[in-house]
């Protein structure tokens, strides 16, 4: 059991869900959210977490500072927790990302830990980029993934 709320951004809504105080899910309205039993109650957590993304849309916050459980395996987490350290503005390519966790020929699965990352935005996936600079892959779709690497870049 958990709770959601939604919060209107730069990006439209987005939604954020947390768990025995713990954000485990940040989805676009173009996303389908797959928790089940959250309730509509904005907790202390979620008006957190809504303040940190309004700071960081209004260029005052470069990283987040939030109690995060993405629910996933080992790997993915080791992935997860390698895209929190690409800074602000920055990106990374899959390969590099593979080379961080230690395992240079993980471009695939980093690639899939990617798109599997529940909680975008503040687990920074829009970071990650193709080998040739190339934007591939966003669960709120490339739009969004272009926006905040520009937004990031300003």
């Amino acid at each position: 059991m958990g709770n959601i709320y939604y919060y209107e951004t730069p990006l439209g809504t987005i939604g954020i869900a947390e768990a025995n105080g713990q954000i485990t899910h940040l989805f676009f309205e173009t996303e389908k959210f797959q928790g089940k039993g959250h309730e509509k109650i904005e907790t202390p957590v979620l008006a957190e977490a809504a303040k940190q993304l309004r700071e960081y849309f209004s260029g005052c916050r470069r990283s987040f500072d939030l109690p995060l459980a993405p629910a996933g395996t080992e790997f993915m987490g080791r992935v997860w927790k390698a895209l929190q350290e690409i800074p602000y503005g920055e990106t990374r390519s899959y390969k590099e990302i593979a080379a961080m966790i230690g395992n240079r020929k993980a471009c695939r699965a980093v690639g899939m830990a990617n798109n599997r990352n529940p909680i975008s935005i503040f687990i920074p996936c829009h970071r990650v980029i193709g080998a040739g600079g190339d934007l591939v892959g966003y669960g709120g779709g490339l739009d969004k993934k272009r926006f905040l690497l520009d937004f990031e870049k300003e």
